[in-house]
């Protein structure tokens, strides 16, 4: 079982979205509770950065989060759209994994 992070700018994300986009988005967030790694999900590669990221896919939007197995913890990092989202600031998001 694993707890859930959400950052502060992928909150207000979430709260800015559409209402029936919003729900579809906390439902599949708080499934990642028990099945962090779901089948509409792929890994992402960040460069070098050692962190399990992955990226949930709903209809046009894109969860982006991170797999910490040692503290059983899920942090979601952004909420986009695609397109025009391209991935393009993954590893800034990521950077702060790091720090």
């Amino acid at each position: 079982m694993f707890d859930i992070w959400i950052d502060p700018s992928a909150y207000q994300e979430i709260a800015d979205l559409p209402g029936h986009i919003r729900q579809r988005v906390r439902r599949a967030i708080s499934a990642l509770v028990e099945m962090p790694r779901p089948s509409n999900a792929k890994q992402l590669t960040v460069g070098d950065i050692p962190v399990e990221a992955w990226r949930l896919r709903l209809d046009q939007w894109r969860v982006i989060y991170t797999v910490d197995t040692h503290l059983s913890l899920i942090t979601v990092w952004a909420v986009r759209k695609r397109p025009p989202y391209n991935y393009n600031d993954l590893l800034d998001l990521l950077k702060s994994v790091l720090l």
